[in-house]
C-alpha cells in the first residue's frame, strides 16, 4: 500500500456523523463515499483504530484501488494525541486492514493500492511512515501464523526469521537438536519427541546501543551499558494436543499456535528498522506437538534446563514447557525486562472473551504500563493475579512441579492463572517479568474489521513498551 501526501484522483472517503454510509456523486460526476462513524463525541482512541480499518475495508468492499481522504477528518479533540501519533495509528491500521492471506488463492480480490492523504503535517507524515513499517511487519507475522502447519514447520519458521532480518543489523542464530541436547533443554526436547520435525531455538539479537560489557568475574562482577529487553515467544508450529489429543473442532487453527513466536520476531525487526536506541532480544523455542509412538505421555517426568523436574499431567499444556526452558536461557543475557508472549490457554478466552489479551506480572508499575500502552496501541490487555496461594494448584507428588493442576485442584478453575504460575519460578530472578496470554486474540472477530485469521497481537503493544521503557 502506497500512502501519498498530496491531492489524488482516488475516490474520496469522508467521515460523517451518523450510522449510515452512502455513495454520492457531485455535479461533475465525482464519486465520494460518506462513511458513517456514529456519534462524533464518542470517537475516542479505540474508535479511531476501528475507523482507520473501516476506511480500508469499505474501500475493498467497493473494489477501489485508489482513495483520497483528509487527515482532519480523523482529528477528534477528545483524542488529544500528536500529529505524529495520529499518523502512526492510521498507518498501522491502514496496513493491517488492507491485509489478506492469499498465498493459496489462484484468484485474488482487488487491493487498495494507494491512499492520498491531504492536510497532513510533516510530523503526521513521519508517523504514517513509522506506522506503515510496523503494520507491514505485523502482516508478515500474520502470514507466518496463517500458513498451514504442513508448510510452517520449525525449520521453515527458522528460515523465515532469517529472511525477515535480512539487511538489518540483527544477528540471527538457530540452535538445532544437538545444541538443545547440549543445553539440556529437557522440556523443549520432551514436547518435540512425538514429531518427525526437529525442534529449533531461534535467537534474534538487536544491539541498538551496543552490547553491555561485563567487568570482573563471579557474583560481584559489574556490567556497563544498557541491559537488554528479552522477548520470549511460543513457537508451536502445530498443536495436536499430543496424547491428550484435541477434539476435531479445536484442532482447526492450531497452525497459529506459533503466533507468540512470530510476533516477538516482528517486534525485533521493527526495532531494528526504526533504528531504536534499545537492546532487544527475541527467543523462540519452536517445535511441533505431534502424536506418535515416540510422543511424551501423561505421567512422564521431564527435567528442565535449570534442573527443575516437571510432571506432565496433560500433553496439551505444552506451551508453558517450552517457554520455561526459554526463560532459563534468557538469564544469560542478564535482562532488565523479560516479556513472554504465548497463545497459552483457552481459559484466558473464558475470562476476557476475544477482545483483549491477558497479562500477568507481580510488578504493579509494569502492569499499569502495559494496560496504558494497550489502550494507546489498540492491543488491549487485562490483568490476572499471580498470588502465592495458586502455587498449591501445581503441586506434584512425584516431581518439583506439575504442568497443570491435578487431583482435587483440577476442578478449581483458574486455568489461565495456572499457566502464569507455572512460568513464574522460571522467571523469578528477573528484575521485571510479564506474561501475555494472547490466546483470546489469536484469531480476528468481525468487530476487528480485519481479514479472517491471525491478528498480529501484541506487536503494537510491545513496540510501544520498548520505546517507552
Amino acid at each position: 500500500m502506497d500512502i501519498r501526501f498530496s491531492g489524488g484522483i482516488g475516490t474520496r472517503i469522508e467521515l460523517i456523523a451518523g450510522e449510515i454510509t452512502r455513495v454520492v456523486e457531485d455535479a461533475k460526476g465525482a464519486v465520494a463515499i460518506k462513511l458513517g462513524i456514529g456519534k462524533v463525541e464518542e470517537t475516542d482512541g479505540r474508535k479511531l483504530v476501528s475507523l482507520a480499518r473501516k476506511v480500508v475495508r469499505t474501500a475493498r468492499e467497493h473494489k477501489l484501488k485508489e482513495i483520497a481522504l483528509s487527515l482532519k477528518d480523523f482529528s477528534f479533540p477528545q483524542n488529544r494525541i500528536s500529529d505524529r501519533e495520529l499518523g502512526r495509528i492510521l498507518g498501522e491500521n491502514f496496513e493491517m486492514a488492507g491485509y489478506e492471506f492469499t498465498r493459496y488463492k489462484t484468484k485474488k480480490e482487488p487491493e487498495v493500492e494507494t491512499i492520498f492523504v491531504s492536510k497532513a503535517s510533516t510530523e503526521a507524515e513521519v508517523g504514517f511512515k513509522e506506522g506503515q513499517l510496523i503494520g507491514r511487519e505485523i502482516n508478515y507475522a500474520r502470514d507466518l501464523a496463517n500458513t498451514p502447519g504442513g508448510d510452517m514447520t520449525p525449520s521453515i519458521l527458522a528460515e523465515a526469521a532469517k529472511r525477515q532480518f535480512k539487511g538489518t543489523s540483527v544477528k540471527v542464530e538457530v540452535l538445532n537438536l544437538s545444541a538443545l541436547k547440549k543445553l539440556k533443554m529437557g522440556l523443549v526436547l520432551g514436547v518435540a519427541k512425538g514429531s518427525a520435525e526437529e525442534p529449533k531455538f531461534i535467537i534474534a539479537e538487536y544491539w541498538g546501543t551496543g552490547k553491555p560489557r561485563r567487568f570482573g568475574r563471579g557474583p560481584d562482577s559489574k556490567t556497563s551499558g544498557e541491559k537488554p529487553i528479552v522477548l520470549v515467544g511460543k513457537g508451536i508450529t502445530f498443536d495436536t494436543g499430543g496424547i491428550n489429543l484435541k477434539p476435531t473442532d479445536s484442532l482447526m487453527g492450531m497452525n497459529q499456535d506459533m503466533t507468540g513466536g512470530a510476533t516477538v520476531l516482528a517486534t525485533v525487526a521493527i526495532a531494528a528498522k526504526l533504528k531504536l536506541k534499545k537492546n532487544i532480544i527475541a527467543l523462540v523455542p519452536t517445535v511441533e506437538n505431534a502424536v506418535s509412538g515416540s510422543a511424551y505421555r501423561p505421567g512422564d517426568v521431564l527435567t528442565a534446563m535449570n534442573g527443575t523436574t516437571v510432571e506432565v499431567l496433560n500433553t496439551d499444556a505444552e506451551g508453558r514447557l517450552i517457554l520455561a526452558d526459554a526463560l532459563t536461557y534468557a538469564k544469560r543475557y542478564n535482562p532488565r525486562l523479560v516479556v513472554d508472549v504465548a497463545t497459552l490457554t483457552g481459559a484466558a478466552i473464558t475470562v476476557v472473551g476475544k477482545r483483549a489479551s491477558v497479562i500477568m506480572t507481580r510488578d504493579q508499575n509494569l502492569e499499569n504500563t502495559l494496560r496504558d500502552l494497550g489502550e494507546k496501541s489498540g492491543d488491549y490487555v487485562w490483568p490476572l493475579p499471580l498470588w502465592k496461594e495458586y502455587e498449591a494448584d501445581l503441586k506434584s507428588n512425584v516431581a518439583d512441579i506439575a504442568n497443570v493442576s491435578g487431583g482435587a485442584s483440577a476442578k478449581s478453575g483458574a486455568g489461565a492463572i495456572q499457566g502464569g504460575m507455572f512460568l513464574l519460578p522460571f522467571a523469578s530472578t528477573f528484575p521485571l517479568w510479564a506474561h501475555i496470554d494472547i490466546a483470546p486474540r489469536m484469531e480476528s472477530i468481525p468487530e476487528d474489521m480485519l481479514a479472517r485469521g491471525a491478528t498480529g497481537t501484541p506487536v503494537r503493544l510491545l513496540v510501544r513498551l520498548i520505546e517507552s521503557f
